[in-house]
């Protein structure tokens, strides 16, 4: 009963910062509009200049962007709760008979709304560069959803960092300088052995690198003749990524719930 209990009052949680959606809608255009500049950028700029042997830079490019760009649509987590903080909406939910670990649970899932709404965008994008699906609709659907799984743990940890952190641009600070070494010393836009030694090992075992690579395996757009992986992360990519999806939840959503509790303690 109690399990149901905070569902019902996440999912109140979650529509109302959908709602916010129709009151500041410059946020979700911003969300919109950054896929798409990513996907023309690289593209057009980075894929004249780069060569992938026996295939397409831009299939291979498609899943390094999807996986980057939902890496860092996660920080929407982080930035909604520390907003939250910030002008007082946290004692507004204190003060209400609601569970307090619904607002967490609340705000990640409704981030996963703006996830699908951006790998819409970036996919319609994409085919009008040429990108193409190769792998079927069940491959298609299968690495849309590792995607939005991978992006739904990792909204976990920023959670936890919103609620650390005192303001939305320490967040904004903190999350680029972690998020962006992540998303780029990985095989997201140059294949992992063109990298120099020390950063192809941290690329090779790097979950972005196998979401990634999953995420191409199952779009079908693995150029042919790539070299086979020789690291087990990328020999077996799905299961390394979903057991980084699991770590990061079973870690991160206990510790984010307790930093809420004790943040509204104190207010």
């Amino acid at each position: 009963m109690r399990a149901l209990y905070v569902l019902n009052d996440g999912l109140v949680i979650a529509k109302r910062n959908l709602i916010k959606i129709k009151r500041v809608p410059d946020v979700l255009v911003f969300v919109l509009i950054s896929p798409i500049m990513f996907v023309l950028l690289f593209a057009y700029v980075f894929g004249s200049a780069i060569q992938i042997p026996g295939g397409s830079y831009r299939e291979f490019l498609m899943a390094g962007i999807f996986a980057q760009t939902v890496v860092f649509g996660a920080t929407f987590t982080g930035a909604g709760l520390a907003d939250d903080m910030q002008k007082g909406i946290i004692d507004r939910f204190r003060s209400l008979p609601m569970s307090r670990s619904a607002v967490v649970l609340g705000r990640t899932a409704s981030d996963v709304v703006y996830n699908v709404l951006t790998l819409m965008i970036m996919a319609l994008t994409g085919l009008l560069v040429g990108w193409r699906l190769h792998g079927g609709f069940f491959g298609a659907l299968l690495g849309f959803g590792l995607l939005l799984l991978f992006a739904y743990s990792v909204s976990w940890m920023m959670a936890l960092i919103g609620l650390i952190v005192p303001s939305v641009e320490v967040l904004n600070n903190a999350s680029f300088i972690v998020i962006f070494p992540i998303t780029f010393i990985a095989n997201t836009f140059v294949p992992s052995e063109n990298l120099p030694s020390v950063l192809r090992v941290f690329a090779e075992w790097n979950p972005v690198s196998s979401l990634t690579h999953a995420t191409r395996v199952l779009f079908g757009n693995l150029p042919p003749g790539s070299p086979d992986p020789t690291t087990w992360p990328l020999q077996n990519p799905v299961v390394y990524t979903l057991i980084w999806v699991v770590v990061i939840i079973a870690v991160f959503a206990p510790l984010s719930v307790r930093r809420y509790n004790r943040v509204a303690k104190k207010r």
